[in-house]
């Protein structure tokens, strides 16, 4: 059997080259002596569990961030734990850049966790679980407040040139409904007028940019600003995904219904009446999410083909990134599902009349079912609150500081 410690030191450098966290380059140097020497820790610190830049100044009116979605899993085996214990945890960081201190967010929304529970190690080792990254987000922060009416934007993606994250490019949608690009060398955005119908989502697919609107028209987006068609439109929905599984590129549909409750009228007249209007509106009217279809991309026929499985993986839509999982890594038994950010109260029919507001909803392909995360154990057990394994674990050199958002 091969010894991996006596690997030349030439190759290891290679290799930790090819890492694209400094979380992995810790686990790379943590395997032996040997890999730890041949290596040097990530320059900015070598405790930090973070993305390559935690807070990236762009212009004079914004500042770029990134978050990083992991999936840690449980250090025991499925066979050593119970089948109803949770063995994996979906979790987005986000890094402070001034202290170092993570804070835990949402793994499909912007929004944080109030406070942590009290036993939940601070700081974390890293160590001690099976640690996945399964996607990334940018977000644009405004330091003045001229430039909110002037760039709103929505997801953000960024590329890299040449592995330098001081020579970029970004995408995002503006305001219109159009891209608008961003490069480092010029610091100056561009509006791209390509814009058939208004684009609903960007991904960075293989290192290019991609765009479809909310037709499912999709384009490639160059970095001379020029755009490619490479699918024809897909009539249907009325949002439209773009999801990275596995290396292929798909494009998700989601169907809304707008529902009003009954006995939402409003009877008042007078001064006032256009206040209550969008009132009764934001109470009694939801775009409830019905079903979607999936598709795969033809880039032959330059057409999108629907597909009826998702050879056993889970998609997740997000607020700022989608992306996909296999149900052996989540430690799940059901795939062909797409989980997703829902705004929609679902009323569960209680006797007391309450109703639940459930931010994230489940979507089986096979079945067409659909309902809140709650529905769904083995997918609910994913999100917050964490499990209990997470308590267990002790300190090293791979760990990160944890801090309440308040």
């Amino acid at each position: 059997m091969a010894d991996w410690t006596q690997l030349p030191k030439e190759l290891l450098e290679l290799i930790s080259k090819r890492l694209g966290t400094h979380y992995d380059v810790i686990r790379f140097r943590s395997v032996c002596s040997t890999w730890r020497s041949a290596v040097t820790a990530p320059n900015r610190c070598r405790n930090r569990f973070a993305p390559r830049f935690p807070l990236l100044p762009i212009s004079s009116q914004f500042s770029l961030s990134k978050r990083s979605v992991f999936l840690l899993g449980s250090p025991t085996t499925s066979t050593q734990t119970n089948a109803w214990s949770p063995s994996s945890w979906v979790i987005k960081i986000e890094e402070d850049p001034m202290n170092g201190r993570v804070q835990l967010l949402n793994p499909l929304s912007r929004s944080r966790f109030d406070s942590l529970p009290d036993n939940f190690p601070k700081p974390l080792n890293l160590l001690d679980f099976r640690v996945l990254e399964l996607g990334e987000e940018y977000v644009l922060h405004y330091l003045t407040h001229h430039s909110v009416g002037n760039l709103y934007m929505e997801k953000v993606v960024l590329s890299c040139l040449e592995d330098n994250v001081n020579d970029f490019i970004i995408l995002t949608i503006h305001v219109s409904g159009k891209l608008a690009m961003f490069k480092s060398s010029v610091k100056k955005w561009a509006i791209i007028q390509d814009m058939p119908s208004p684009f609903d989502d960007v991904i960075l697919y293989k290192g290019n940019f991609y765009a479809v609107d909310n037709t499912g028209r999709t384009v490639v987006v160059g970095l001379d600003f020029e755009t490619n068609l490479i699918a024809m439109p897909v009539f249907g929905g009325d949002k439209k995904f773009l999801v990275d599984s596995k290396g292929e590129l798909l494009l998700v549909d989601m169907y809304l219904s707008i529902e009003s409750e009954p006995g939402s009228s409003s009877s008042s007249a007078g001064f006032g009446l256009v206040e209550e209007y969008f009132e009764n509106l934001a109470l009694y009217m939801n775009e409830r999410t019905v079903k979607f279809k999936v598709f795969k991309l033809d880039d032959v026929g330059k057409q999108w083909v629907e597909a009826k499985d998702l050879d056993n993986r889970v998609l997740f839509l997000g607020d700022g990134c989608t992306f996909s999982a296999s149900i052996e890594d989540l430690s799940v038994c059901r795939g062909n599902c797409i989980i997703y950010v829902d705004n929609f109260f679902y009323s569960l029919g209680e006797e007391d009349g309450a109703s639940e507001h459930c931010d994230i909803g489940v979507f089986d392909l096979e079945s067409g079912s659909i309902g809140p995360l709650t529905k769904f154990p083995q997918f609910s057990q994913l999100f917050w609150p964490p499990p209990h394994w997470i308590s267990s674990t002790t300190a090293s050199d791979a760990q990160i500081n944890v801090g309440d958002s308040a």
